[in-house]
């Protein structure tokens, strides 16, 4: 089946087949290998993509449902203004180790600070439930969101 939807900034049609998924396309097809391919059962967010500006599993959404849709992958919002501070907290903050699942990281804490649920370490924490770090034990990361939140709301 075809499908159009605007990728990385950029319309794209694409050819998938109804049960394909959008990691497949992106990875197989696209070349797009940011997202990672981790548990397939969406508990580990390595494979996050923003669809529509939300953070989803892609091992587990097809690629059908992204017709029409916005799909934004690491590799689009490494091209944003947006990237830079994230970037540089996670740097600064040593959020980073492996970089196994910082792909997904970046992207749903990109979706949560331009929703603005970051309150305090409980909604930061909340809001990150859905991506697994096995390296740095989270603190890192907590630090740096917390950082990123501070200057969004000053």
């Amino acid at each position: 089946m075809r499908i159009e939807l605007e990728l990385n900034g950029s319309r794209t049609a694409l050819d998938v087949a109804p049960q394909e998924l959008l990691l497949d396309v992106l990875r197989d097809d696209l070349g797009l290998t940011g997202a990672k391919r981790s548990c397939d059962s969406q508990v580990c967010g390595a494979c996050t993509v923003l669809v529509n500006g939300a953070p989803v599993s892609a091992c587990t959404y097809l690629a059908a449902e992204a017709a029409g849709r916005v799909v934004t992958t690491i590799e689009g919002l490494r091209e944003m203004p947006a990237f830079g501070p994230i970037a540089a907290a996670f740097t600064r903050h040593a959020a980073v180790q492996c970089g196994f699942c910082t792909p997904g990281m970046v992207l749903t804490v990109h979706a949560l600070l331009e929703d603005g649920d970051l309150t305090d370490e409980a909604s930061i924490r909340h809001g990150l439930a859905g991506n697994l770090c096995r390296c740095t034990g989270y603190r890192s990361i907590l630090d740096a969101v917390s950082e990123l939140a501070r200057e969004r709301s000053a």
